[in-house]
């Protein structure tokens, strides 16, 4: 399992590949506390975790025992048991700006009675596995740690020459990075999800009043009516406003399918208009055109990010008398013309999908409203129609947001800022390097993200325009760079619409783009450098295909 090189023992790279997270025994801490050597292999270790993309923890049951343990060397060594205690105080002061704290997620008997002797390595070995099997080691000076046949486990010398081995690593990376999100907002999801246990209140409890307070707060709209996920809400927006079979609903065929399907679902007909060759979303000065005596609404989409041009809409839809619903479950976090997105229009629509800007850990959405009868209609549609227990105005359905879910959400909501104005860097950075290379080797190799000048993008998708892309997408696979498609075949030529005999030819635009879109790796947590490796190997890809 290990070879030697160099006089040190290192761990074989096919074994540790991947490895970003380490936790601490307590005996490196101790060592490291009593050492009077300023380049301690601790303090190397620890100084590359704040440079670097590794990440030191400690786990909650290992702190007891390193309060004790120091306390007593430190009184060997001479000082009071006052004095000691002191000092122990200060240095985990210190230690905790270093490291980061890992409970062990209720696990502590179930996972380990009579499985070891040494009840705390188990409980490190058990903490240690939620942070991904394959991406965490101990770092140990026990040699007979006992990690429960799970977890690899090096000593602080093998760490620091791995780390430094791996510095430039080009493992796979993610698509969308939610692990180093979680981590980052670990403590806060734990507070929230153990309230949530200990309270027992899974539907509707008090979390999801306050996440709806919060996130109208954020919006700057009047009600906010969460729900089960960003499809229900295009349904219920459009059950509140009366829609049903053979009414018209306007919308883009250049979207995911839940769009449409919503409406096709209430038995009312989709009516798809092309999209923007710019934006990508709906072209405003083509829906008129599409309004019948049938229409009862007009569903834009707000596309990768950024929001459609809602004045052109709305000022449509005033003429008409009709309501827009903003399809914003790519957009929550974006403005247009400094108004938020679902804040746009009659009632606006996002979704908490995992992946979206603002994602919950499983399905989610919400609603959004300035609009007291709606927002009433949608709160009754969400519980089954339901005005007061057991009391049913309207034909309704099971709606609702989990608590756990709006749990974790309020976690998210509390760095929600920050990651949209890193969202708004890193799709700028993006667009800058290649642009700057395009014109560099006398060719538009790849077509940036065109971003009106009074809008923000959150980006939930960083999607560019290239030629051949699966030769493209094969290039950054090989590269261990993952690339999607958002998306491939328009709803108009989907089969599930065959019915309404829109085939090739007839949305141009939509048709056009979606045999050149690819969306890139985008998250706030995404580092500069594997950005900028990103566009370097996209740009050489598509110089060579």
């Amino acid at each position: 399992m290990i070879t030697k090189k160099c006089g040190l023992i290192i761990w074989r790279k096919n074994i540790l590949t991947g490895v970003k997270h380490f936790i601490l025994d307590v005996n490196v801490i101790v060592d490291f506390w009593l050492s009077e050597n300023s380049v301690d292999v601790t303090t190397q270790l620890l100084e590359h975790g704040e440079t670097g993309s590794s990440r030191f923890w400690i786990t909650a049951a290992q702190i007891p025992t390193l309060i004790y343990v120091a306390r007593q060397a430190f009184k060997r060594s001479g000082l009071e048991p006052e004095a000691a205690t002191k000092v122990v105080d200060a240095l985990l002061q210190d230690l905790f700006c270093c490291v980061s704290i890992l409970s062990n997620h209720g696990f502590e008997q179930v996972e380990t009675y009579g499985k070891t002797n040494d009840f705390e390595d188990a409980q490190i070995a058990v903490a240690a596995r939620s942070l991904g099997k394959q991406s965490v080691c101990i770092v140990t000076e026990d040699k007979n740690f006992n990690a429960l046949g799970a977890t690899p486990c090096m000593q602080p010398t093998q760490a620091l020459v791995w780390l430094m081995a791996n510095d430039d690593d080009k493992s796979p990376l993610p698509f969308i990075d939610l692990a180093t999100q979680q981590v980052a907002i670990r403590p806060q999801l734990e507070r929230n999800i153990e309230k949530v246990l200990r309270h027992g209140q899974y539907v509707m409890g008090p979390e999801v009043a306050e996440l709806e307070t919060k996130l109208a707060e954020y919006v700057g709209v009047k009600h906010c009516i969460s729900a089960s996920s960003g499809t229900d809400t295009l349904m219920i927006a459009m059950m509140a406003l009366g829609i049903g079979a053979e009414d018209e609903v306007i919308t883009t065929p250049f979207t995911f399918i839940a769009t449409g399907e919503m409406i096709a679902l209430l038995g009312a007909i989709p009516v798809f208009v092309d999209i923007d060759p710019r934006t990508y979303n709906i072209d405003p000065a083509k829906i008129e055109a599409a309004i019948t005596p049938k229409t009862k609404a007009i569903m834009p989409v707000s596309l990768y990010g950024q929001c459609a041009d809602f004045d052109a809409i709305n000022a449509i839809a005033d003429k008409h008398g009709l309501p827009v619903i903003e399809d914003a479950a790519q957009s929550f976090g974006a403005t247009y013309k400094g108004k938020k997105s679902c804040n746009l229009s009659t009632i606006g629509s996002t979704s908490f999908f995992p992946s979206k800007p603002l994602g919950a850990y499983g399905d989610g959405g919400a609603l959004f409203t300035n609009d007291d009868a709606l927002a009433k209609a949608m709160r009754e549609i969400r519980v089954h129609g339901q005005e007061k227990r057991y009391y049913h105005s309207r034909i309704g359905m099971n709606g609702r947001l989990d608590t756990m879910q709006a749990a974790i959400l309020l976690a998210k909501l509390e760095r929600f800022d920050w990651e949209v104005e890193q969202r708004s860097k890193l799709g700028a950075r993006y667009s800058e390097l290649i642009q700057k290379q395009n014109v560099s080797i006398l060719q538009d190799a790849v077509t940036t993200p065109y971003l009106e000048p009074f809008n923000t993008s959150v980006y939930a998708q960083y999607t560019v325009l290239v030629k051949n892309r699966e030769q493209v997408q094969q290039k950054l696979k090989e590269m261990g760079i993952p690339t999607a498609v958002h998306y491939p075949v328009p709803l108009h030529l989907q089969p599930a619409f065959a019915s309404l005999g829109q085939g090739e030819g007839c949305f141009p635009i939509s048709e056009a783009l979606s045999k050149e879109v690819m969306s890139l790796p985008m998250s706030p947590d995404l580092e500069i450098e594997k950005l900028d490796y990103i566009t370097d190997v996209l740009l050489e890809a598509t110089s060579i295909v």
